[in-house]
């Protein structure tokens, strides 16, 4: 008998849509979601990565029964996202150190241009622990700020201290929140594509508020720009 076909594995990689969080899942597990986490945490380049959906699905996936996609194991999907999170966000740390600033000064993508400085208010505003910590939740702010705080030279001790933390709460709590939605809701596989829809918006959301905020921001000021003018 004849086994099955093989399949290159460079085939099977040029078919994984790299943004949709259940291809890359049904590609490569558990360690897709420790690659995933870590490029987008730790390298400019994941600013694009789907984080935020990618642990939420992995939740509902590790739920036996209530789908027809890949199944996964709940302690491996923890400990992947886990090491995902915290070794990206170290490592861009470090490429921070060491010429992160003109690095970022290079990039002309307006989404990491807008995330910098997104970062930067964050630091100034809230200081480093709860800056670094709130990061987390936002896409693209938590590629640019490990790099960022590199380059503001954060004590490594406080960095990886509150690094920690958040990477440990966002990447733990996205993935319980999934599992536990996948435990509750009978036949979830029914929903699988609105749910993953709902929480790619949710994820985009600060992002449209701080485009909102910066509009508003820049019609206040040329608004007294132009009463500045006139009472000269």
């Amino acid at each position: 008998m004849r086994g099955p076909p093989h399949v290159p594995f460079a085939s099977s990689l040029l078919a994984v849509n790299v943004l949709d969080a259940s291809s890359l899942l049904a590609a490569f597990g558990a360690l897709g979601i420790a690659a995933v986490l870590f490029a987008e945490t730790g390298l400019l380049v994941g600013f694009f990565l789907p984080g935020d959906s990618l642990l939420f699905t992995a939740g509902l996936l590790c739920v036996s029964g209530s789908h027809s996609g890949p199944h996964l194991v709940l302690w491996q999907v923890l400990i992947a996202s886990l090491v995902g999170a915290l070794a990206g966000a170290q490592v861009g740390y470090l490429i921070g150190r060491r010429g992160g600033r003109a690095l970022l000064a290079r990039t002309r993508r307006k989404a990491l241009v807008k995330g910098v400085a997104r970062a930067e208010e964050l630091l100034a505003q809230y200081g480093y622990g709860k800056a670094i910590v709130l990061a987390r939740f936002i896409p693209v702010v938590r590629t640019v700020l490990n790099p960022l705080a590199g380059v503001l030279e954060v004590p490594v001790r406080t960095f990886t201290l509150w690094q920690v933390v958040g990477g440990t709460v966002w990447s733990i709590g996205v993935v319980l929140a999934g599992y536990a939605l996948g435990s509750s809701v009978p036949n979830i596989d029914n929903y699988l594509l609105p749910i993953i829809g709902l929480v790619v918006v949710v994820s985009v959301i600060p992002i449209a508020l701080e485009l909102l905020r910066a509009r508003r921001e820049a019609r206040h000021t040329a608004a007294g720009s132009q009463d500045g003018g006139e009472s000269r």
